[in-house]
Formats: C-alpha cells, sequence, structure tokens
C-alpha cells in the first residue's frame, strides 16, 4: 500500500449517482469547493446508470400536480406530505429543463406536438452527461475510492471521511466543511441490476454519527424478475396475466396490489408470467423505453408478449422502499451538523409516505434532495471554514474490532442475507418470524463488532459492507416490529389492519444499542410537517 493521501475541500460529496451529481452541481455553483468520492465509477455506478426510468416531472398546473401528489397517498399510508411534494415537484421541473439546456441531455420529442418529452431518462446517457456536467463546472472527482468512515471534531460535527483508493491501492483522509452522504440505500448484496455498490454504507456512517433514521420498516421492496435474472423493471408486469405452477390464472396477482399473492404462491409452486395485455403499441413503447428489459429474453430466445416465463422476487430493500436517514430541515440536512444526505440513502417520507417504487418518485427526489442537500452543505461549509482543529474516525465494526479477527466480511455477509432476503421473513412479515430473525442479526452485529475487521484496503471495504447490511437489516426489523399494523409496504400478517392510530412516522438509530420511538414523539425540527 502507497503513503497516505490527505486533502481538503468545502463540501465532500460522497457517492456518485444521480443525488450526488446533483448535490455537486448546486454546491458548486453556491461557490464551494466541490470533491466527490465514488465507491465505483461516477457515471456509470448504481441502479440508474443502467437502466432507463421514470421521473416525476408535472408541468406546473393546478390539476396536473394535484393528481400527480394523489397518485400514491393511498399505496404511502397518507404519510407524504404535501409541503415536500410541492417542493419536489418545482424542483424537478426545474431540473429536468436545465437538463436538457446545461446539461445537453437530447430528449426526444413528440412526433404529434414537436414538444420535448422530459417524464423519464436513459440512464446510461443520463449518468454520462451528469459526469460531463460536473467535469465542467470543476468538480474534484475521485472514482473507486469508497469512503469508510466519517471525521469529526471535538463537539461531534462532520468534517470529512476517510477512505480507501482501491485503483491507487492507498487510504485518504479528506477534511470538509460539509459532508453530503448520497451513498444509495441498501440491496443486501441480492444481485438486482445496479445495486452491488448500494450496501447502506452510509447508512452505516450516519448511524455512528448518532444520525437519525425515519421509515425504516419501509424498505422491503421486492422486484418481479424472470428467474435466475437481474433487471429489475416491475412496472412492466402491469401489463402481465400470472399464472401457477399447473397453468391456472392466479387471478388477485399484480406487480402493484398482488405482489403478495406471488410471493405466497412462490413458496408452494413455481410462478410464471406473461406480458399478454400489451397491445402491439404499447409493446413498440416498451421496447423503446427499456431496452434492457427485454434483453434477458432475446438471449434465451423467449417472447414475453406470446409466452409465458417462470419468475421470481428479487430483494431491493431501501433503493426502492421509502426508510432511511432522516432530514431536519429544507436543506436535507441530518441530526448530525455538518451532514446533509440526499437520495436513496434518505428517507423518501415525505414525499411517497410508505410505498414508493423504481423511478418516477425516486428520481425525482434524488434529484430534489441532491440540489438542496448541495446547497445547504455549500452554505454550511462556507460559514464554519474548514477545520484547523483534530479530527477523529468514528468508524468501529468493520475497522476497529474489540477483539482478535474471528469472522470474516464473506460469512457476516452470508448470514445477514439469510435473515434479510427471504421474502417469506422480510416481505410476508410477521412477528412470530421477525423476532428470532432479528435475534439473529443482534447476535451477528456483535460478533462482527468483537471480530470483523483489519486486513487490506479490499478487505475493510468488504468488512464495511458487511458491518452496514447487518445494521440496516437491525433497524429495519425493529422499525417493522413497532409498526404493529399493515401500512404502506410494511405489511404485517399478524396485524394485517390500518391502524390510525398509528398515523405517524416511526423514528429510529444507533447500533450497539438500536432504538425506535413508536409514538413519533421526538422533535422533528422540520420546518414544515
Amino acid at each position: 500500500m502507497t503513503h497516505p493521501w490527505h486533502t481538503e475541500t468545502d463540501v465532500l460529496i460522497i457517492g456518485g449517482g444521480p443525488a450526488a451529481c446533483w448535490a455537486a452541481i448546486h454546491a458548486r455553483e453556491a461557490g464551494a469547493e466541490v470533491t466527490l468520492v465514488d465507491k465505483g465509477y461516477c457515471g456509470t455506478s448504481g441502479a440508474t446508470a443502467p437502466s432507463g426510468t421514470g421521473v416525476w416531472y408535472v408541468a406546473p398546473e393546478a390539476t396536473a400536480r394535484a393528481n400527480a401528489k394523489a397518485s400514491r397517498e393511498a399505496l404511502g399510508g397518507y404519510l407524504a406530505d404535501h409541503y415536500w411534494m410541492d417542493r419536489v415537484l418545482d424542483r424537478t421541473y426545474a431540473n429536468m429543463n436545465r437538463l436538457a439546456t446545461e446539461g445537453r441531455y437530447p430528449f426526444p420529442t413528440d412526433p404529434a406536438t414537436g414538444e420535448p418529452v422530459r417524464t423519464g431518462v436513459q440512464g446510461p446517457e443520463y449518468m454520462r452527461r451528469m459526469r460531463a456536467w460536473l467535469t465542467r463546472l470543476g468538480v474534484r472527482i475521485h472514482d473507486h475510492s469508497p469512503a469508510l468512515e466519517l471525521l469529526v471534531d471535538d463537539t461531534g460535527a462532520v468534517r470529512g471521511a476517510a477512505g480507501y483508493q482501491r485503483q491507487l491501492d492507498r487510504d485518504y483522509r479528506i477534511t470538509a466543511g460539509a459532508v453530503v452522504l448520497a451513498t444509495g440505500g441498501c440491496a443486501f448484496l441480492s444481485q438486482a441490476l445496479g445495486t452491488n455498490v448500494d450496501t447502506g454504507d452510509g447508512a452505516l456512517m450516519a448511524a455512528e454519527a448518532g444520525a437519525r433514521f425515519s421509515g425504516m420498516e419501509f424498505s422491503n421492496a421486492y422486484a418481479i424478475v424472470p428467474k435466475g435474472a437481474t433487471i429489475t423493471k416491475t412496472a412492466y408486469y402491469g401489463y402481465a396475466t400470472f399464472f401457477g405452477e399447473d397453468g391456472r390464472v392466479l387471478e388477485e396477482a399484480g406487480s402493484t396490489k398482488g405482489r403478495s399473492v406471488i410471493a405466497r404462491t412462490l413458496l408452494q409452486e413455481k410462478v410464471f408470467a406473461q406480458l399478454d395485455r400489451a397491445d402491439a403499441t404499447v409493446q413498440a413503447q416498451m421496447r423503446l423505453g427499456q431496452p434492457n428489459f427485454f434483453l434477458q429474453f432475446d438471449r434465451r430466445g423467449v417472447d414475453p408478449f406470446t409466452e409465458r416465463f417462470e419468475i421470481d422476487l428479487l430483494a431491493e430493500g431501501t433503493v426502492r422502499g421509502t426508510g432511511g436517514i432522516d432530514v431536519v430541515d429544507d436543506d436535507c440536512a441530518t441530526t448530525v451538523p455538518g451532514l446533509y444526505v440526499a437520495g436513496d440513502a434518505a428517507t423518501r417520507e415525505r414525499i411517497c409516505g410508505g410505498f414508493t417504487g423504481g423511478g418516477s418518485h425516486n428520481a425525482a427526489w434524488a434529484m430534489s434532495s441532491g440540489s438542496w442537500a448541495g446547497s445547504g452543505a455549500a452554505e454550511h461549509a462556507v460559514a464554519v471554514g474548514r477545520s484547523s482543529t483534530a479530527l477523529s474516525g468514528i468508524g468501529r465494526v468493520g475497522l476497529r474490532p474489540t477483539d482478535s479477527q474471528s469472522i470474516t466480511a464473506e460469512h457476516v455477509v452470508a448470514a445477514a442475507q439469510d435473515e434479510l432476503i427471504p421474502f417469506e421473513k422480510n416481505y410476508l412479515r410477521d412477528g412470530a418470524r421477525l423476532r428470532p430473525a432479528l435475534a439473529r442479526l443482534d447476535e451477528l452485529w456483535d460478533a462482527a463488532s468483537a471480530g470483523l475487521g483489519g486486513g487490506t484496503g479490499e478487505e475493510r471495504v468488504r468488512a464495511r459492507q458487511a458491518a452496514a447490511i447487518t445494521a440496516v437489516g437491525r433497524l429495519m426489523y425493529r422499525s417493522a416490529l413497532a409498526r404493529t399494523e399493515t401500512r404502506g409496504m410494511s405489511k404485517r400478517a399478524d396485524y394485517p389492519d390500518l391502524d390510525p392510530a398509528q398515523h405517524h412516522r416511526l423514528y429510529s438509530g444507533g447500533l450497539d444499542e438500536p432504538w425506535v420511538d413508536p409514538a413519533g414523539t421526538r422533535d422533528s425540527g422540520l420546518v414544515a410537517s
């Protein structure tokens, strides 16, 4: 390993997806010097880069906006906030228009009207254009440089991060006036396309700093996929009919409200799908909009519109769930001074309540929260200046074991996946299954605290990923047990009904001693709620 590298900046952004890029743009435009470190390659890593995605882009017309806000309120258990929805709709509309001009994104035009169509983007081109935009603005990008821990001053304020540069085989330490976590969600290394970097790293670092989380019970998203595949485009299954192994139609099965029917059936037998509800026009639109969705069928010689194919459910966790690090003001600040959060790492409850999905609201939240976090971080950095005092790294599990190393990252990941990926535990939730799964995760955390960590740079990266997956799972299941009702995507077989008395958010946090506030009475610090 080469000699460690030290540098400083005004705003340090951790991540490389849409939220990180928009944060970098707005921090730079606010006059800050900006450094971005990405676990992968900014422009190709993450869930957006390999896919096409819809965007919650709605013209500023009263009826259209009202319909847009109402579209998912019931699915989300009526926990969304109209103040935040209005802000996101406004910011997304402005950002998508900027993407066309300053970002130079080639939006298609409607052949009937000649107007540009800005309700979606192709991920590869979108992220390529975003990286180029950052480069033009002078953002310093360091690829393949995963952050491993946050740096704090003697007051506990976040003032930078330390990590490892894979290609140069060296550690780094970057001090900053403020830090934006845009590290994505946590999909438990389930192999869903683009989520190999989404292992909850930002959640672990935020929890170590003492940040509060919100909505972690809404973190059990599962996507419909062809058996053995990784491409998660569940929206297309709205055109599907689902069949049991004997050929009967599963009448209640569906991509939105009937996914639990699919899950229960899969526990007993194989399930098949056919996209037989799409007419010729829709089929052409589907192939144009999501070409990679059809590659998996074309390579197998299957026509998904006329032939049945076996399906499965693939865990997407908080990448398509809504839970995450809580935001406490309009700038997406966290409860920790100097720490801001954006995208899938942050809670999306403000605009989605307890349910979201792929694209649309997620894409809008990424660019909106990224913009606000970047601006807020820049303002904070200018106000506090760069630190001249000694800073401490606060990472522990996976970096600094309390005992001699006795457990591997591979073992921790496998053990955590055993509790978090099976949909009979995490999707079809029941207290009788959640409690023993949580107990095993708690035991795993204790073992990891004692014996996980050390070694080479790559070994530390894998150890921190293992610790993060376990930490996220423990907050998820504690929050799920505290919500004794069915609301949004958190469905409880033992509490199947909506409880009006639980129409509130659940806050959580902590690592060695995790906590959940069932009443949602802790001071939220929100400007509007």
